[in-house]
């Protein structure tokens, strides 16, 4: 059975197939009536909206809106951003506690590719905007949608969840993209994936907040109706407090403080219980400082008895 506005919904997705419009309506309708006010749901700014996804990736949008706009105060533009040193880009993503390094080296590396490779216009399709450097499936759409209005169905984790609970969607990545997809208006894929990752993060997150949030899909959710709010399993994300992450971070810091630094200085600034033959000694840190060297984030300079780094800049 087909819906005019989309495409084709198995006939054994019946609470799909027989209301797909009104589905639709009520989710838009709902979230254009109140909604939670990011500052890039406010912008179709391709740029802007690129550094708020990449600065999203793993890190709660409260702690996301304070670096969203710092960062742009200090790169406007994609221009901007392109000319600037990349080790100051590296020491933001740092110091604002945004995860991965290696994204704000990604992030700095397509802006320079907008210019280079796109003559400055960001490109406009998520197969184009994939080429960019460190942009995947999921950001390239995104960026897609809520730039252009021109991508499919956004299958993130809230996403994967709202359908698992409502419509009884099989815990498969295929199965959640073709409903996603399925499900979608066409030409509306700026609101529609706004309104559905909406959903998951107020309405139907890990603990359900159906009727407080006045969810819209009450009435066809089959969670609801059985009272069974199971949810797709999770990749369980690791502790940041002690981890590799953290001390790459600490690393990432203290050279963009200082213009150089001693092994041996670097690791009792980094942590209390350094001791250079120890466990957490010289070997420990060479095998950091070896990846953020293989991410080209730093330089290790070995000269005779020393040892010495600095941010790649």
């Amino acid at each position: 059975m087909t819906d005019g506005e989309g495409s084709a919904l198995d006939e054994g997705e019946t609470a799909l197939a027989d209301d797909v419009g009104a589905v639709r309506d009520a989710l838009i309708s709902w979230y254009e009536a109140d909604h939670r006010a990011f500052p890039w749901r406010e912008t179709d700014d391709a740029y802007e909206i690129l550094v708020s996804e990449v600065m999203s990736q793993q890190t709660q949008l409260d702690r996301v809106v304070a670096a969203w706009r710092d960062f742009l105060d200090e790169w406007p533009t994609v221009e901007d951003l392109a000319a600037a040193d990349r080790g100051d880009v590296v020491a933001f993503w740092s110091d604002h506690s945004l995860g991965y390094n290696n994204r704000a080296k990604y992030l700095h590396e397509a802006a320079r590719q907008v210019l280079g490779e796109f003559d400055g216009e960001f490109p406009r399709t998520p197969d184009e905007l994939s080429e960019l450097m460190g942009v995947g499936p999921y950001t390239a759409n995104a960026v897609a949608s809520f730039a252009f209005n021109n991508g499919d169905a956004v299958v993130d984790t809230n996403v994967k969840r709202v359908l698992y609970r409502a419509f009884d969607v099989e815990d498969d990545d295929a199965e959640f993209e073709r409903v996603a997809q399925s499900l979608m208006p066409a030409d509306r894929s700026r609101v529609w994936n706004n309104a559905i990752m909406e959903l998951g993060g107020v309405a139907c997150g890990k603990t359900p907040r159906c009727d407080e949030a006045g969810c819209p899909w009450r009435q066809w959710c089959h969670a609801y109706q059985t009272g069974d709010f199971t949810a797709p399993d999770v990749p369980t994300q690791p502790s940041f407090e002690g981890s590799r992450r953290q001390f790459r971070g600490r690393v990432i810091r203290l050279l963009g403080e200082h213009d150089e630094m001693d092994l041996d200085a670097l690791g009792h600034r980094i942590r209390v219980d350094y001791t250079p033959d120890g466990e957490y000694g010289r070997e420990w840190l060479r095998e950091l400082l070896s990846d953020l060297a293989g991410d080209g984030l730093v330089e290790v300079d070995e000269t005779g008895d020393r040892t010495s780094t600095r941010l790649l800049r």
